[in-house]
């Protein structure tokens, strides 16, 4: 018996393509399957969070997840990576030097935030670069005639944004935390305020009038949703 995306508690947005909402922090993670690959947006908080996502994403794809990327050096979406051992893992240029030279800084925001201690432990000892690093632009090729664009957009939330492009009817974006539906969009000490708008925009080019973003957490929003965001930002940090 085929089980469904609502089944497994995700929320189907196009033929092949969903997402979930995890529990604590509200992070999305997304899915697109293609021919025998199925490729994950986000690895979780923990390699618990991750081994309990990369479950149920297996179950809907009916095979391994073979492709993981990662929006951005945040504890609750790359924390999860090692469970996905195997998988293709991709992430904006800086991304191994985040992982590689701002562990304790990772771990430490990981525990501020509630982590428990060992999960924080067990997870940044674990993980390991992305083996693929996207400077511009990345067509994944997933069969079935499925490609995605993988896009350095940032820096703007980090300086570390990729963006996930699913094309189809209708074209789907996964923003990671550039644009935030459930609060404010926060900025960090390693937010890139000046160029936050700019990253909006491209994520809007990518997409379209009609696409469906994906925020990093809260609700899936519309074109309108992300240019207003964008103004707001541009506001609250006096750019244009």
């Amino acid at each position: 018996m085929t089980v469904t995306w609502e089944e497994l508690g995700w929320q189907r947005l196009a033929a092949g393509v969903g997402r979930c909402r995890l529990p604590g922090w509200d992070c999305t993670a997304g899915l697109v399957l293609g021919e025998g690959t199925a490729l994950l947006v986000d690895a979780g908080s923990s390699l618990a969070e991750g081994a309990r996502l990369r479950a149920r994403a297996e179950e809907l794809a009916g095979g391994r997840v073979t492709h993981l990327a990662l929006t951005h050096p945040h504890f609750d979406h790359v924390l999860g990576a090692a469970a996905f051992a195997g998988a293709e893992v991709y992430g904006a240029v800086g991304l191994d030097a985040v992982f590689a030279y701002e562990r304790e800084d990772l771990r430490l925001d990981a525990i501020r935030n509630g982590l428990p201690v060992a999960d924080a432990d067990e997870a940044v000892d674990a993980l390991a670069p992305p083996r693929h690093l996207v400077s511009g632009e990345w067509t994944l090729d997933l069969g079935a005639s499925r490609q995605v664009l993988l896009a350095n957009v940032g820096p703007g939330h980090t300086a570390h944004d990729l963006a996930i492009l699913v094309p189809g009817s209708p074209e789907v974006v996964f923003c990671g935390d550039l644009v935030e539906e459930s609060g404010e969009p926060q900025a960090g000490p390693d937010a890139v305020p000046s160029r936050w708008p700019d990253a909006l925009d491209r994520l809007l080019s990518l997409g379209g009038e009609d696409a469906l973003y994906v925020p990093g957490h809260g609700a899936v929003v519309d074109a309108g949703f992300v240019r207003r965001q964008r103004d707001e930002l541009a506001a609250r940090f006096g750019v244009s």
